[in-house]
C-alpha cells in the first residue's frame, strides 16, 4: 500500500438524512459547517444527505414505478410520421 496517500483528520461526524429526519454518527473528514447536538450530550459536525439507508428503495423495498408505457406511446404518437414506410 502506498504511504501517506489517505488522511489523517478522521473525526466523528453526524450524517441525517434530510428525506425522512434519520441520524447516524460515522467517521468522516468532509469539512462542514453546520454542528448538532448528539444523544450522547456532545457536539458533532452535521453532514446533511439527501438519501440514505433508511430512504433508498434497495434498502426500504419501496419501489416508485414509473409510468414509461405512456411516454413511449407518446414518442411513438409523435414521431410515427417520420418512420419508413415498410417498417
Amino acid at each position: 500500500m502506498k504511504k501517506d496517500i489517505h488522511p489523517k483528520d478522521y473525526r466523528f461526524v453526524v450524517f441525517k438524512d434530510m428525506s425522512n429526519e434519520y441520524s447516524f454518527l460515522g467517521k468522516s473528514t468532509v469539512a462542514t459547517k453546520d454542528t448538532v447536538k448528539w444523544e450522547d450530550g456532545n457536539e458533532y459536525p452535521l453532514v446533511k444527505l439527501e438519501i440514505s439507508s433508511a430512504s433508498h428503495p434497495f434498502f426500504t423495498g419501496k419501489v416508485k414505478l414509473v409510468d414509461t408505457a405512456g411516454r413511449v406511446d407518446k414518442f411513438m404518437n409523435k414521431y410515427k410520421k417520420y418512420a419508413p414506410k415498410n417498417a
